[in-house]
């Protein structure tokens, strides 16, 4: 008897062990740990989609939106850190322009659970983190980023919500006017009837071309013809005449004789008649002498920009010399004119900013050599103003591989 209860005592103790052995709760432990992490990745998966649908302008529908409680808006803020229109209003932007996407709050012990998936599948997403006392706090990241108290109000924040921020500059307003797609339309002077890209157009006819010095373009002539209005009033005994396509007042009878392929001309600075070449016997080596504007913004369509007068003070002109066509493209040694770039061009350098000029349109690009068969990003993060930028990555990285500055930059 007593060693059937000895045998039953062993075989209660040996079921314990098992039961309780430490390698059983470890495998527990790891699964709960594996369980963990998988719903958190898919917290910060859904968030991380909702925050690039609304950089680009589109919906985006889950079932992890409810579940999580998302939410993602537009603000913008004044200078005073007031919440302002996300709009452009007599030409004035807002100062400070957010796309921000929240979560709902999260259980402390899981804090550093997530931010070991952000580190792990989000290494590169800057401002993305868990927000506590005002700032977001992301794993690898010594600095926290501070969140305007306007936006912690407006979105009513609260300590362990899943927070990403990203500031962006609003693009400039285009300047656009929309073709007629009627058939009988009828084209104003100066136009023609076309059909292009499927549609009736009226388009010009007759580029305009800019004259230099004291010349106006005559659009009936179609020519550079003197411009009256800047015909100088001459002392007496003297005449207006166009020298170089530029007014000068000259003695209609000079007494200077010249010999043969000179003219004699007023020298200004002694008062004096002296023989200088003619220009009009000098053979011209300039094949266009009149440069006509092509459309800086790209080909006509359904909708184009009208095109502008001249290049801006960050382009330089090219010029086609079999069609006398100019465009405009960046020129990056403005860089350092305040009117390109108003701050300081040595700050933006390193791993996590690079210039960009801002393209207003793809095909703007394409009269840029350096930048054939590469992608030119034209998005809501990306400015659109025609002047050299500098994209600040925050605490990720420039993508060289998709980079060109100073032409274009991309974060990774």
């Amino acid at each position: 008897m007593n060693i059937f209860i000895m045998i039953l005592v062993a075989i209660l103790m040996l079921g314990f062990y098992m039961i309780s052995s430490p390698n059983q709760q470890i495998k527990e432990q790891e699964t709960e740990y594996a369980i963990t992490q998988s719903d958190l990745r898919s917290i910060a998966e859904c968030a991380n989609a909702k925050h690039n649908a609304q950089m680009k302008g589109v919906e985006y529908q889950d079932i992890c939106i409810k579940q999580n409680e998302i939410q993602s808006e537009f603000i913008c803020l004044n200078s005073s850190q007031r919440k302002t229109n996300c709009e452009i209003i007599r030409n004035k932007k807002p100062d400070y322009s957010y796309i921000i996407t929240a979560t709902k709050k999260l259980p402390k012990d899981n804090y550093n659970s997530m931010l070991d998936v952000l580190e792990t599948y989000f290494p590169d997403a800057g401002n993305f983190g868990i927000f506590l006392d005002g700032k977001i706090m992301s794993s690898g990241i010594s600095n926290a980023r501070e969140v305007p108290e306007t936006i912690i109000k407006e979105l009513n924040l609260e300590n362990g919500q899943l927070v990403y921020l990203t500031q962006y500059e609003m693009p400039d307003n285009n300047t656009e006017f929309t073709t007629p797609d009627d058939a009988n339309i009828v084209c104003p002077i100066g136009t023609i009837k076309t059909y292009k890209f499927s549609r009736w157009q009226c388009i010009p006819y007759n580029t305009k071309t800019d004259c230099g010095g004291d010349m106006i373009w005559d659009s009936e002539l179609l020519e550079c013809v003197a411009d009256e209005s800047k015909k100088p009033l001459c002392a007496e005994q003297q005449t207006a005449v166009i020298v170089d396509n530029v007014w000068e007042c000259v003695n209609p009878f000079p007494e200077k004789a010249c010999p043969d392929n000179m003219v004699a001309r007023l020298n200004y600075t002694t008062l004096e008649w002296e023989c200088v070449s003619d220009p009009t016997a000098i053979e011209t080596v300039t094949k266009c002498e009149n440069v006509k504007k092509g459309a800086v913004y790209g080909a006509i369509g359904s909708t184009v920009r009208i095109p502008s007068s001249s290049c801006t003070d960050c382009e330089k002109m090219l010029i086609d010399p079999d069609t006398c066509v100019s465009v405009c493209i960046p020129d990056p040694n403005q860089i350092n004119n305040p009117k390109c770039y108003p701050g300081n061009p040595r700050e933006c350098s390193g791993n996590s900013r690079a210039f960009y000029f801002g393209f207003p349109s793809y095909s703007y690009a394409t009269n840029i050599e350096e930048l054939k068969g590469e992608n030119i990003p034209l998005d809501a993060q990306h400015a659109q103003n025609r002047k050299f930028n500098c994209l600040d990555c925050g605490m990720g990285e420039i993508d060289s591989a998709k980079s060109n500055p100073p032409y274009i930059a991309v974060c990774k």
